[in-house]
């Protein structure tokens, strides 16, 4: 079953990979909404500590890097708005 987390965790991690690259080469972020980028990063970090609390590998490496690609996006919005 361990199995079927990690490739739950890879879809849903890298799955915001393309939007964090196409935000860095286009500079441009007026589709994205702040406030559901602002919600979703806290979202994402609070997993991540929850993974590191209950010791679940997959968990916390998928927020780590999803924490990743999304505070890039954020990062962008507010330099950008």
């Amino acid at each position: 079953m361990a199995f079927i987390g990690w490739i739950a965790a890879a879809l849903t991690t890298f799955s915001f990979l393309p939007q964090a690259i196409k935000t860095v080469k286009e500079k441009n972020t007026s589709g994205i909404s702040l406030g559901m980028y602002s919600m979703f990063t806290a979202g994402v970090f609070l997993w991540m500590v929850y993974g590191f609390i209950i010791g679940d590998i997959p968990l916390m490496l998928s927020n780590i890097v999803t924490f990743l690609f999304a505070s890039i996006v954020l990062t962008m919005k507010l330099k950008y708005k």
